[in-house]
């Protein structure tokens, strides 16, 4: 059992949601979904909690109602090894949401993604602080992360 899960709070869409992040995801599925019954606030049979997994991690999707939303404060990480894999994860995961700077976007349910390269951290925690601040200089001026890019920002001399 895994011990910390992600519990996402939906409007009305926790279904339709979770269905979208797991025809993304390999490995990924539905796993239980829970009705309201008698008496809750939304009508006996709708969907109340989702539960999910995204590539073997487990998440839980409320249909809570409009009284919470997302913001950028959260974001799900997604660990990219090739260039290929981080645009075919941009485009499927910003398809009717809005994209923002620095590999960051925001799906069409308005959860916040981070879509970078798995060398990423290597790039940035570099021993010569010189090469680092070139990568992060170059980070700040793409919205998608590019990862030629910013191997090139780093080899730089």
């Amino acid at each position: 059992m895994q011990k910390i899960n992600t519990f996402l709070w939906f409007d009305a869409q926790a279904e339709e949601a979770a269905n979208f992040y797991v025809s993304i995801f390999k490995n990924s599925k539905i796993l239980n979904m829970s009705h309201y019954g008698e008496g809750g606030p939304r009508p006996k049979g709708s969907v109340l909690v989702v539960e999910f997994q995204l590539d073997g991690q487990k998440f839980l999707a409320l249909n809570g109602g409009p009284h919470f939303k997302f913001t950028e404060a959260i974001s799900l990480m997604v660990n990219c090894e090739t260039q290929q894999e981080i645009d075919d994860m941009w485009e499927k995961l910003s398809a009717g949401g809005e994209e923002s700077q620095c590999g960051w976007l925001k799906d069409k349910y308005g959860l916040s993604w981070q879509v970078v390269p798995a060398i990423l951290n290597q790039l940035l925690d570099s021993k010569t602080p010189e090469k680092a601040n070139r990568v992060f200089k170059e980070i700040m001026t793409m919205h998608k992360l590019d990862i030629k890019r910013m191997q090139q920002a780093y080899d730089r001399d």
